[in-house]
């Protein structure tokens, strides 16, 4: 197998550039370091790593043109929306200072019976140890922030996998942390075949596994971990929404058309199963189509792109059968995605897509949405919870005891009201159920996954009645 792969362009298939892989000397070697790193147990001082972040935080604002081209050029993501990837990364970053002074511990109260009177206990967060981050293409900045910056705030040492498809942007990351004079053992880059991931994760040097990328992959490391490993699972999921026949469907198109087609359907919030009213379908379907049928397909480093390419051609030959299958099963068309060069897809909208099929069950990541008409909410919670994902969804009503009852009854990490199931923040909480992951993510949430609360208990006389 070659060490060295190369790195192309999704829009015009362009080599970009080529890298080499590390052999499994340097490999272990990586390991070694961040291990011993991790036993010393005790980090750099919590105000030098505040120092460091603001540095970082800095130099992330000047490099983020830098940041941009590169999203854009290898990721296939329309430029602007690779400009918002970089601000949401130099946020994150600055949210993580602010979450350094709420990653804390508690007392615990005592007194409380005579057994322990003479009692004090208090806990403290202390970082589990070395992470073995594994990312996913479609965020090449933001995902690596996200892994890896909650780890380095509190701590902990980081192998970083990026994707092979995008692991440029996550170079540039790494040359950047050496250049706020982080130590280059704190935050390593590893370079390797997918195929040698169940090695790395089963390796008992590695406390926490942080992954983001499909299911299948996820589970499967996960069940190779050794005894002990903290897992941190994001895999994303079908991102249903119900439109309501009291909703605002004007407002909620732009939001939805966006969350369907944001960089060309390939994040894990994609808005792809959107249940509608049947009294409201028909308006819902027409303001829909418009909506993406105006948005402009092609070149992300054009301004004027809204929906880039995917990221390798058997994705777009994926996407077409499992349209192509719907159809042939009785979808009904509303709008047919088109197929411009070797990776991008115009839109696609279909209507009564059959439930069995994988444009329904399965996590579609392309440009493409089914509408269902409904006339009872009950049979759309059932129809949603019956599903294996469990991520984010939405509901638009004007009925906050609706929106309420939804909120209640739907199986997801996080519901929307009146706002697109792709909708994020990177400080909030982001919940992973079945088998859309495990673990809370957001930054805040990051440092509690990656770190445990040790009770300290100690007796003291002065503390007798």
């Amino acid at each position: 197998m070659s060490r060295t792969i190369p790195v192309f362009a999704p829009y015009d298939l362009e080599l970009i550039s080529e890298i080499t892989l590390h052999t499994d000397a340097e490999v272990e070697g990586l390991l070694n370091r961040g291990y011993a790193l991790a036993q010393r147990l005790k980090p750099f001082p919590k105000h030098e790593r505040i120092d460091f972040l603001e540095r970082l935080n800095e130099q992330l604002k000047k490099k983020a043109p830098e940041f941009v081209q590169m999203i854009a050029r290898e990721g296939g993501k329309p430029i602007k929306d690779a400009q918002v990837e970089v601000q949401r990364a130099i946020d994150a970053v600055r949210t993580s200072i602010g979450a350094l002074y709420q990653w804390h511990g508690h007392e615990v109260p005592m007194g409380l019976n005579e057994t322990s009177s003479q009692i004090l206990a208090f806990t403290r967060r202390e970082p589990r140890g070395l992470v073995l981050a594994i990312s996913a293409f479609n965020h090449p900045l933001l995902h690596v922030v996200h892994q890896v910056v909650p780890a380095l705030a509190i701590g902990c040492p980081v192998l970083i996998k990026p994707s092979l498809k995008t692991p440029l942007t996550c170079q540039l990351f790494v040359d950047l942390l050496r250049d706020c004079n982080l130590p280059e053992d704190w935050c390593q880059i590893l370079l390797t075949h997918d195929g040698h991931t169940e090695k790395l994760a089963s390796d008992p040097r590695i406390a926490v596994l942080s992954f983001i990328g499909s299911s299948t992959v996820g589970w499967r490391l996960k069940s190779q971990t050794a005894p002990g490993v903290h897992t941190l699972l994001e895999h994303g999921g079908t991102a249903p929404v119900v439109i309501c026949e009291d909703a605002q469907i004007e407002g909620s198109i732009k939001a939805l058309t966006r969350g369907a087609f944001y960089h060309a359907g390939q994040v894990p919030v994609s808005v792809q199963n959107i249940f509608v009213h049947h009294k409201v379908i028909k308006s819902f379907t027409e303001q829909m189509v418009a909506a993406a049928e105006s948005m402009r397909v092609g070149d992300p480093l054009d301004a004027a792109t809204d929906i880039g390419p995917l990221i390798h051609p058997r994705e777009v030959d994926r996407v077409e059968r499992w349209v192509d299958d719907a159809v042939a099963r009785g979808a009904q068309v509303a709008l047919k995605g088109m197929r411009i060069g070797k990776t991008c897809l115009t839109p696609t909208i279909l209507c009564e897509a059959p439930f069995s099929g994988p444009f329904y069950e399965e996590e579609i990541f392309g440009p493409a949405v089914g509408i269902y008409s409904f006339h009872e909410l009950e049979t759309v919670l059932a129809r949603i919870n019956n599903s294996r994902f469990a991520f984010q969804a939405s509901i638009y009503t004007q009925s906050i005891d609706r929106g309420l009852r939804f909120m209640e009854r739907v199986h997801a990490g996080a519901v929307m009201i009146n706002e697109s199931a792709a909708f994020r923040a990177d400080w909030m909480p982001s919940s992973s159920l079945k088998h859309s992951g495990q673990g809370v993510r957001g930054v805040l949430p990051s440092m509690m996954e990656l770190s445990y609360e040790k009770l300290v208990v100690t007796k003291s006389m002065s503390l007798m009645p």
